[in-house]
């Protein structure tokens, strides 16, 4: 008989999202409009592509463990010292990591009832108490995420900023202003893998050192490179230097490392795609408004329909997308729940979707 560990025997066979793949698979067929997943159709700089094929001759290497050249990459980017900055799988992968070096069995960490779920898997999974406030006008609310840390004495507190699922954010100057009011010893942990797509108020002016802060960075969503796995990690250095006392140091893809130095030195595609990402954006609202759906605000690369019904409403319309062949997802609590959720494309998917949306609203 296999013996699991006490806190991972006690934890549900789950995971934080259901794959398009497993859909596919479910439903025999692929889908023709991809998107739920709010990764990037637009795709990847050509000059990260022509870089990572490249490199699949030399992939019997391994990564290199100190991800020197895109961690020297990515300070002269931000404006930081190398110190600051770690390279990991993905911004899920650090979240991992970062519960794991600061969470303690028992002890609270502050969400949002309904915020990224992944989060919440690790929290779990290392054996923390997960404590969560409502959104406020479909939006994270920074006061009552601090008021409840205060309460509970809290470890972490965590904030994605702009916002997934809802696409809302905050000004830059609100984040500054939760620093000053975290409880000692409480972490705020803010996840910015939209920040590319985000208005400039909305970035804070935060120093690289100051030890109430982490902040998530990703090449998953604007850079195009979601099956990369590259994300990163902006923080004090003493609190960046403590994830090699747990990483997988081999963890980073050769290839993958390589294509994000070249993405992040490619300015003009990034440009372009957060332009295409808008043009998506209004497009989405427009789809949505010819049949009643409203879009929410948005500074990400996807848009919140708001279908003015129930939860069950939207499930229903979710499902009944998949079975037209349009992959989308919805928010897992209400009242977010009323909404639907749909990635920015190209627009031979918004086609599809301006044709699947009134077929599928027409058998509900």
């Amino acid at each position: 008989m296999i013996r699991l560990a006490p806190i991972p025997a006690g934890l549900p066979a789950t995971v934080p999202f259901v794959g398009p793949e497993t859909l596919e698979r479910q439903t025999g067929r692929p889908f023709a409009a991809r998107l739920g997943a709010n990764e990037n159709g637009f795709g990847p700089s050509p000059r990260a592509v022509a870089a990572m094929q490249a490199a699949v001759g030399e992939v019997w290497k391994y990564g290199d463990p100190a991800s020197h050249d895109l961690t020297q990459a990515l300070a002269a980017h931000h404006g930081v010292r190398s110190d600051n900055i770690i390279v990991g799988e993905g911004i899920d992968g650090l979240l991992g990591l970062l519960v794991r070096l600061t969470v303690a069995p028992g002890e609270v960490v502050v969400t949002s009832d309904g915020a990224y779920p992944t989060f919440n898997f690790h929290v779990t999974g290392f054996g923390g108490s997960l404590d969560k406030v409502p959104y406020r006008n479909d939006a994270e609310d920074p006061h009552a995420l601090l008021d409840r840390a205060r309460q509970v004495g809290a470890r972490l507190v965590y904030l994605a900023n702009p916002d997934n699922p809802m696409g809302s954010w905050h000004d830059g100057a609100v984040i500054e202003g939760m620093l000053d009011q975290l409880p000692e010893n409480t972490l705020l942990v803010l996840d910015e893998a939209y920040a590319e797509f985000a208005p400039a108020r909305a970035i804070p002016a935060i120093a690289a050192d100051d030890p109430r802060v982490i902040r998530m960075r990703t090449f998953s969503k604007a850079y195009g490179m979601a099956g990369a796995r590259v994300g990163y990690a902006i923080g004090n250095p003493d609190l960046i230097a403590a994830f090699d006392r747990v990483r997988n140091h081999f963890g980073m893809n050769r290839v993958s490392q390589i294509g994000a130095l070249a993405a992040l030195q490619d300015r003009d595609w990034l440009a372009h795609v957060v332009a295409q990402v808008a043009a998506a954006r209004d497009r989405i609202a427009a789809i949505g408004a010819e049949h009643q759906l409203t879009a929410l605000p948005s500074a990400t690369n996807f848009v919140a329909l708001d279908t003015h019904r129930d939860g069950a409403f939207a499930r229903r319309l979710v499902d009944a997308l998949v079975a037209q062949g349009v992959f989308i997802r919805m928010p897992g609590v209400a009242p977010l729940n009323r909404c639907i959720r749909i990635s920015c494309a190209p627009d031979p998917e918004l086609d599809i979707l301006a044709r699947a949306l009134p077929r599928a609203l027409s058998t509900l």
